[in-house]
């Protein structure tokens, strides 16, 4: 028997705007609704992947070195300073992470055999595994995110997302690596 949830102690979103628009009267509804509804449901995204991922043993930091090998293309391969700085890790947090996913079979690391000097890492059958058995999860849940819209409604939401991201990208372009990136 499932054990029971607290109800949330969020308010709605509704109610958040109200409450920003009593203590600033400038604000805007339906920019606060959108930006508010997106922040909120992206929070809660990355809640249901980081269960999944923990499902199949894998953390969300793994998850990334997977994908980004994914995304280099056959052979899966890759130096760990290109896969530190595509991540915005530090050589040293890159080198912890290559160690704990050779430990757990994800992840090979060898010497380039016509660079000596020159270590790669390469994606292993378990590693690629994993990353598919990620992506069927994740398109199940997001099959069943958008299930109630139509195809024209999700390419619509589609596109405007995009606007959107295209013009935070083009205001902040240093934005997108890791909030600590941008301290200091």
């Amino acid at each position: 028997m499932p054990e029971a949830q607290e109800p949330s102690t969020e308010p709605t979103l509704d109610e958040q705007i109200a409450a920003y628009q009593r203590e600033y009267r400038d604000l805007d509804p339906q920019v606060e609704q959108v930006v508010s509804a997106l922040g909120r449901l992206n929070r809660r995204m990355n809640v249901a992947y980081g269960r999944q991922l923990a499902e199949l043993g894998i953390s969300n930091a793994e998850w990334e070195v997977l994908k980004t090998l994914v995304l280099a293309g056959a052979p899966y391969r890759m130096g760990p300073s290109e896969l530190a700085k595509r991540l915005g890790l530090t050589p040293a947090a890159m080198t912890h992470r290559i160690d704990r996913m050779a430990g757990e079979g994800l992840v090979t690391r060898d010497r380039d055999e016509t660079n000596r000097v020159r270590v790669i890492v390469e994606l292993t059958d378990e590693g690629r595994a994993k990353w598919l058995e990620a992506m069927r999860m994740a398109t199940a849940f997001e099959g069943d995110l958008l299930q109630d819209l139509s195809g024209d409604e999700r390419g619509v939401l589609g596109e405007l997302l995009i606007r959107l991201l295209r013009r935070v990208e083009h205001a902040q372009p240093d934005a997108g690596g890791r909030l600590t990136d941008l301290e200091g």
